[in-house]
């Protein structure tokens, strides 16, 4: 835990920070009628969730979540890209701080657990 209050030095944790800390970082908030029912109201983002753009370009685009990279701490979700100069579409990458989650991925019965645990 970093006992700093200087920016550069939140940075330089969140940065350099291992892989089992910065996994607690990909987190979003849940909308509301999920933030209802499971009483919490952020959770992790993990393939196969259905989010909601809040803030940027896409503002508004809800899709499925294609891909996460907890080492970059982006998000990659479908129907989200950019063109590149040479005109092809890659996808966009995402900061999980700027999604809602929308619909759960349920499949993981550890991820059931920790959500219906207060």
């Amino acid at each position: 835990m970093v006992t700093s209050s200087q920016p550069r030095k939140q940075r330089k944790y969140r940065y350099n920070a291992p892989l089992h800390i910065k996994s607690k970082f990909m987190t979003a908030n849940l909308s509301e009628d999920l933030k209802k029912k499971y009483s919490k109201r952020s959770a992790r983002v993990i393939v196969g969730d259905v989010v909601k753009i809040m803030r940027g370009d896409h503002a508004g685009t809800e899709g499925k979540v294609r891909e996460v990279d907890v080492k970059r701490e982006h998000v990659t979700v479908e129907g989200v890209s950019v063109a590149k100069a040479d005109g092809k579409e890659e996808a966009r990458p995402i900061h999980p701080s700027n999604l809602m989650i929308t619909k759960l991925n349920l499949e993981d019965e550890k991820r059931v657990a920790s959500l219906e645990r207060k």
